[in-house]
Order: C-alpha cells, then sequence, then structure tokens
C-alpha cells in the first residue's frame, strides 16, 4: 500500500470542515477521503477498507472530537501536516517555529495548551513559505496578514481562507499540466514568467469573487497568494529533483 497523503486542497477541505463551512462534518469527510484513496485496494468494499489498511492515527483522534473542540496540540498539528504532499513536517521544527522563528505571530496556544484552526493554518503556510523564503521574510508576510494576532477580525485575509485559495489554485494548474502533456503557457516568450503571469491572472481572478475592486487590501491579499503558490510550486519541483537524483544514484550502483 502507498503511503497516505493529501493534497493541499483536501487539507484546506479539512480545516473548512473544521470551521463549519463545509457541505460535510469533518468525520464523514474524513471516512469519505479515506474510502476513495483506499478503496481501489480493497475492491470498493467499505468495511474491507478500514480491515486491510491502517488509517493515521490522527484520523481516529479527530472522529472521536466533540464538534465544539477543534483545537489542537503541536503533535496532532504535525501529525495532519505530514500528510500533506511535498512537505516536510517535524516536530522539532514547529516547535522552534512557535517559540522563536514566529513566535510573535503565531502567540500562545488559544484554547488552553491547543492552537485554533488558523493558528494551523498559518502554521501549512509557514511550512509552504520556507521553502521560498527566509523566516525574515515570513514574519514580514504573516504581520501583514494577522496584523494583531490577538484580533482575528483585523485580519488581511483569513488564514483558513488563504490556505483553501492558494491551494485551489495549485491544484487546478498542478491538474491542468498533468492532463495534458502538451500544456502551453500561451504566447509568451519564457516560460518563467508565463507562469508568474498565469498564477498571478488566476490569483485575481479568485478573489475578485469576494473582494471588491475598489478594496484598498486587495493587491496585497493577491501577492500573498501568488507568493505562497510560487512556494508550494517551489517545493514540487524541488521533490522532482531529489527523485531524479536517488534515481540516478540507484541506477549507478546497478551497473
Amino acid at each position: 500500500m502507498e503511503i497516505f497523503q493529501m493534497t493541499r486542497r483536501e487539507m484546506a477541505d479539512l480545516l473548512l470542515a473544521f470551521k463549519g463551512r463545509g457541505s460535510q462534518s469533518p468525520a464523514s469527510f474524513l471516512q469519505k477521503l479515506w474510502l476513495e484513496k483506499t478503496g481501489s485496494e480493497s475492491g470498493g468494499n467499505p468495511v474491507q477498507s478500514f480491515v486491510t489498511a491502517a488509517m493515521p492515527p490522527i484520523f481516529t483522534k479527530i472522529m472521536k472530537k466533540n464538534v465544539n473542540d477543534f483545537a489542537f496540540s503541536l503533535n496532532e498539528i504535525v501529525a495532519l501536516g505530514s500528510l500533506i504532499e511535498n512537505t516536510n513536517f517535524t516536530l522539532t521544527a514547529v516547535q522552534n517555529w512557535v517559540k522563536r522563528d514566529i513566535k510573535e505571530m503565531i502567540t500562545a496556544p488559544e484554547k488552553g495548551k491547543k492552537y485554533s484552526i488558523e493558528q494551523m493554518a498559518l502554521l501549512f503556510l509557514v511550512e509552504d513559505l520556507k521553502t521560498a523564503l527566509d523566516f525574515d521574510s515570513i514574519r514580514k508576510l504573516l504581520k501583514l496578514i494577522v496584523n494583531d494576532p490577538e484580533d482575528d477580525n483585523d485580519d488581511l485575509i483569513n488564514p483558513v481562507q488563504l490556505y483553501a485559495t492558494y491551494s485551489e489554485l495549485f491544484e487546478e494548474l498542478n491538474k491542468v499540466r498533468q492532463q495534458d502533456v502538451n500544456f502551453s503557457f500561451g504566447d509568451h516568450k519564457h516560460l518563467i514568467s508565463a507562469m508568474e503571469n498565469m498564477i498571478t491572472e488566476k490569483a485575481e481572478a479568485m478573489i475578485s469573487v469576494y473582494i471588491p475592486p475598489d478594496d484598498p487590501k486587495k493587491e496585497a491579499i493577491r501577492n500573498t497568494i501568488v507568493i505562497a503558490t510560487l512556494s508550494v510550486f517551489t517545493a514540487y519541483f524541488q521533490m522532482l529533483s531529489r527523485r531524479y537524483l536517488t534515481a540516478t544514484i540507484f541506477l549507478q550502483k546497478l551497473q
């Protein structure tokens, strides 16, 4: 069986379910996701799917949580974050973030010793941003997004909505690339410039649905989404590079 992984879009949908914004409860969403990803190995039999495959323990914890108690410890956040494809979540790294690197932006756990869904979304964002940005730049960007960490109402954009938006954008572009081997970036002369323009245009179109054109925050929100999306692509290309390196070394040893 392959290692169970979630796309960022799937994780974003789970975060939205935690906030009560999805069409399903978190438990129902995870059950459906699990069956979809493991169903082929069990012949589509739901019972067999649960018997033959080991569900991540964090899923079981979530299903047992009270619907009004969706807050998470760092261990639980790392367990969830580790399921996201092309990430390198470790408890040590996340502890360093909240204690040092982005301490002033995350602040203390909002619910006892547990962190809110918005705080978890910010940690997922940091994991993506650190691929392309240094922590000084990440702090500046987070300062722009959350403004006052003690007041969720003055956020540039809600962290969960931000994560959902750039995750959807990445999945959309990546799906087009996978489905069409002849995928073209149009008439642009340079590939990188073409990719930048496409991401910017799509980010603009996505936020225009809920942000008025004259909103002074619109450009900053769009640029934040562009930065995050490009960072995810950076992680994706780094992963490809590591795979090619591993394959090259492995094949050399066989000769």
